[in-house]
């Protein structure tokens, strides 16, 4: 079984984390896994856990009560609870690059005093109030509005699918939402987005609870089953005008760079499906005996394992190159995009060929090949589908 990271591979801290991580998810999560996927019940036992390691506030400095890492350290973290369980790895995924990040990248000063340490800690979640059901990528269709009134701003409208938006720790849900219209000049034409201009799109900060915010039932999802995820609505929620989160009109950029970063960290999870996968395969095929020997002598599944193992070692380096950029202040957007095709892909395919190792074992929910299976589909579609990125990386090739 090979390790995701190797020894000498990486700086001594980045190896010390990504072993502490990896026995937290195989001594703590990895047991009661099956049992909340199973019940579809949020694991809050599992994020005390995590919030009592830092993880939550691993890439944020520690004046704002982070652990002063950095967003690499994050996605090793990731990549080990993704071995496990998803649903655990998307829980801190979202409530750190989704939830957190935004206002570590674009509040001002009173509002990461404010939130950071809440969410640093861990003790609360954010979500990210993106996603509606016209429109996710496609900005122009954002229906969701928000309009100034005595000093406030007024938020109507609905989102989908949004993930720590409904458990019992969530404390804020950063919402982007129709602020007004600008004529073909830039200059504004309304302040309501009713006028012909195009959409001004701001974020803005909702602490939960407020009035009018209401998490609505949670869905019944093909997989990640111990993620919380729910529709939201606001029927005239009312927050200061204060909570607008970076410039006005902003919203959307701000989010795209925001989703750039969380691309790598999807993918840092993806790997650890897809080398989850591997590891799996590999103990059940050097037990498992069929015809007088153990299944893994056989060349077509020895074969089949290789190229899984191939496709989370190419997946791995398509990530940390992704991640390397990032933190050098380099362009990442076309490595992320690549990171998150290759490794949400292979993920797929490593679930896809897990399930045909194990056979008919492979079929029950128990086994954690299964849960991959189920799991991994979303990968190639939250956080811009595998047509989105292809569509980026096609057009930072010039096309």
């Amino acid at each position: 079984m090979s390790n995701s990271v190797t020894t000498g591979m990486l700086p001594d801290h980045y190896e010390q984390l990504a072993k502490t991580v990896r026995d937290f998810a195989q001594s703590v999560v990895a047991p009661v896994a099956a049992k909340h996927d199973e019940e579809h019940s949020f694991p809050y036992e599992v994020v005390s856990g995590m919030a009592d390691m830092g993880l939550f506030g691993l890439p944020f400095p520690e004046e704002y009560g982070g652990m002063g890492g950095d967003y690499f350290a994050l996605c090793l973290a990731l990549e080990e609870l993704g071995k496990v369980d998803q649903s655990v790895a998307i829980t801190l995924e979202a409530g750190v690059s989704l939830g957190a990040m935004p206002v570590y990248r674009f509040g001002n000063e009173d509002q990461k005093q404010e939130w950071l340490p809440l969410l640093a800690s861990g003790k609360a979640l954010g979500a990210f109030g993106l996603t509606e059901a016209g429109g996710g990528t496609d900005a122009g269709a954002t229906k969701t509005t928000a309009r100034l009134d005595d000093g406030h701003w007024i938020i109507n409208g609905s989102k989908q699918f949004i993930t720590n938006s409904g458990t019992d720790i969530t404390k804020l849900v950063t919402v982007t939402a129709v602020t007004g219209a600008t004529g073909p000049r830039g200059q504004e034409r309304s302040d309501s987005g009713d006028g012909h201009g195009k959409k001004e799109i701001s974020s803005i900060l909702v602490p939960v609870p407020t009035e009018g915010f209401t998490a609505e039932p949670a869905y019944n999802k093909v997989g990640w089953n111990a993620s919380d995820t729910h529709p939201l609505s606001f029927d005239d929620v009312r927050v200061p005008q204060e909570n607008l989160l970076g410039e006005r009109g902003r919203g959307y950029a701000n989010f795209l760079r925001i989703l750039d970063e969380g691309r790598i960290a999807i993918a840092a999870l993806s790997v650890g499906a897809a080398q989850g996968c591997v590891d799996e395969c590999v103990k059940y095929a050097k037990e498992r005996e069929a015809f007088g020997q153990r299944i893994g002598a056989y060349q077509a599944i020895a074969f089949k394992i290789a190229r899984m193992e191939a496709r989370a070692h190419a997946a791995r380096t398509a990530y940390y190159d992704a991640a390397a950029l990032m933190l050098a202040g380099k362009p990442f957007k076309k490595a992320a995009a690549i990171a998150k095709l290759v490794a949400s892909e292979a993920a797929m395919d490593n679930s896809r060929d897990a399930t045909q190792v194990f056979g008919g074992y492979g079929f029950m929910n128990e086994y954690p090949v299964a849960r991959h299976y189920r799991d991994s589909k979303i990968l190639e579609i939250g956080e811009g589908t595998t047509e989105v990125q292809l569509m980026l990386i096609a057009r930072e090739a010039g096309l």
